[in-house]
C-alpha cells in the first residue's frame, strides 16, 4: 500500500481511517471467538455458566484495565510501532484457545488476547481522530463500525466453524490476526510520518490547544454520568451476547444454530443502528442522540422476557438498532469534554465498555447459576432507565459556546 500524500492539518485522510476501521473489524472478529465458542467449552470442558462469566471477565476485565494505562503513557509518548506488536498478543492468545484443555490455559489464553485488544483501541483510536481532519465524528462512526462488524460475526462462527470443527476450529482464526498484522504496519507508518510532520509544525508555531468551556467540576460530573450510561449500556449488552442464546434454548428450546442466527440479527441492527447514531447526531446534537440511545431502548428492553419468540426477534433489532447508536457519539462528546487527551479518554472509555462488559457478564453467570437465565433476563431489561441521567449532561451550546 502506498503512502498517501496530505494535508495533516485539515483533510480528512479516509485510506487510514478505512484501513483502522478494517483492523478493527479483524480484531473484533477475534475476539468475538470467545462468546462464539462457550457453547463449545461449555460442553467439552464441562464448564458451569460461572466459568463461562470468569472467561468472559478474564478478556474483559485485562482489557479494561490496561487501555487507560496504555493511553494515557502514548498521549505523553506515542509509539506507533506499539500497533502491529499488539496484534502479536492476539495471535499468540487465539492459537492458545484453540488447544486450550483446562479451564486455566483457556483463562491465560483469553488474557493474551485482552492484552492485544488493550493495545490495540485507545491507540487506534487516537490514529482515526488524527486522520479525521476536520470530521471527528465520522472518523469515530467510520472505526466503530469495524468494530461492531466483527462482533457481529460471532454467531456466524458458532454456526459454519465451532459446531462443525469444535474448539480447534479457532486456530483458522490466526490468519485474520495475521493480516491484521500486516494492516497495522502501513497503519503504524502513516502515524509514524503524521507525527514528525506535528513535530516540524510546533517547531514553526505553537500548538494553540481547543479549550473546555465548562468548570473542572463539571466536567468531572459530566464524564461520571457518561460512565453511568456506558454502564447501563454494557451490561445490558452483555447479559443479551453471552447469554440470551442459552435463554432461547431454554426458553423456547430452539437449536443452537437456530439461537445463534437471532443473535447474530440483534448484532447486525448494532452495526446499522452506530452508522444511523452518527449521522443523526450532527443534526439533531450529541446529547440528543445520546439520551434517545440509552433511554429509547427501555420499553422494548422491559417488554422482551415477557415476549413470545417471533416478537422477541422484532424486540431484539429494535433494541440493538436504538442501543448501539450512542457509543461512538459518547466516545466523542468524552473527547470535547477533556480536549488533548485522545488517548487516554479513549483508554478509559474502551477500557470502561470491555471493563464492565467483563464485571456483567461473570456477575450474571454465577447469578444464572442459582437463579436461572430467564431471571437475569428479567433484571437486566430495566438498565436502560438508567438513560433518564442524560438530562444532568451539558448541552452541545454548552460545549460549543461559539457555535
Amino acid at each position: 500500500m502506498s503512502e498517501p500524500k496530505v494535508n495533516y492539518a485539515s483533510q480528512t485522510v479516509f485510506s487510514v481511517i478505512f484501513a483502522v476501521c478494517f483492523v478493527h473489524l479483524l480484531n473484533d472478529t477475534v475476539q468475538a471467538v470467545i462468546p462464539s465458542i462457550y457453547p463449545i467449552l461449555k460442553s467439552s470442558l464441562h464448564l458451569s455458566y460461572t466459568q463461562i462469566g470468569l472467561i468472559g471477565f478474564a478478556l474483559s476485565g485485562t482489557a479494561s484495565i490496561l487501555q487507560p494505562l496504555i493511553g494515557l503513557y502514548t498521549d505523553r509518548k506515542p509509539l506507533p510501532y506499539l500497533l502491529p506488536i499488539g496484534v502479536f498478543f492476539t495471535l499468540a492468545g487465539i492459537v492458545s484457545v484453540a488447544y486450550a484443555n483446562h479451564f486455566l490455559m483457556v483463562m491465560l489464553a483469553v488474557v493474551l488476547i485482552g492484552i492485544g485488544s488493550a493495545i490495540f483501541h485507545p491507540e487506534s483510536s487516537r490514529v482515526a481522530y488524527l486522520a479525521a481532519g476536520t470530521r471527528k465524528g465520522l472518523a469515530q462512526s467510520i472505526f466503530q463500525f469495524g468494530g461492531n462488524i466483527g462482533q457481529a460475526l460471532a454467531p456466524l462462527m458458532t454456526i459454519l466453524v465451532f459446531i462443525r470443527l469444535g474448539q480447534r476450529g479457532a486456530i483458522w482464526f490466526s490468519f485474520v490476526a495475521i493480516l491484521a498484522i500486516f494492516v497495522q504496519f502501513f497503519v503504524a507508518r502513516w502515524y509514524a510520518r503524521f507525527l514528525q510532520h506535528v513535530k516540524m509544525d510546533r517547531q514553526k508555531a505553537p500548538k494553540v490547544q481547543k479549550a473546555n468551556p465548562l468548570a473542572r467540576n463539571a466536567t468531572a460530573f459530566a464524564i461520571f454520568i457518561l460512565m453511568l450510561l456506558l454502564f447501563s449500556k454494557n451490561v445490558y449488552q452483555a447479559a443479551i451476547s453471552n447469554y440470551y442464546s442459552f435463554y432461547l434454548m431454554d426458553h423456547f428450546h430452539v437449536t443452537l444454530s437456530t439461537a445463534q442466527i437471532v443473535l447474530f440479527v440483534f448484532l447486525i441492527s448494532n452495526v446499522v443502528g452506530l452508522l444511523i447514531g452518527g449521522a443523526l447526531a450532527d443534526r439533531f446534537g450529541r446529547r440528543n442522540i445520546i439520551w434517545f440511545s440509552i433511554l429509547g431502548t427501555a420499553p422494548f428492553s422491559i417488554a422482551l422476557p415477557y415476549a413470545n419468540f417471533a416478537v422477541s426477534i422484532a424486540l431484539l433489532v429494535i433494541v440493538g438498532l436504538i442501543l448501539s447508536s450512542a457509543f461512538s457519539i459518547i466516545v466523542v462528546y468524552a473527547h470535547e469534554l477533556l480536549p488533548g487527551k485522545v488517548g487516554l479518554v479513549s483508554g478509559i472509555f474502551f477500557g470502561i465498555s470491555f471493563g464492565l462488559g467483563g464485571i456483567g457478564t461473570a456477575f450474571l453467570g454465577n447469578l444464572a447459576d442459582s437463579t436461572g437465565i430467564p431471571f437475569i433476563m428479567q433484571i437486566t431489561s430495566y438498565l436502560p432507565l438508567l438513560g433518564l441521567l442524560t438530562v444532568f449532561l451539558p448541552s452541545d451550546k454548552k460545549l460549543h459556546p461559539s457555535t
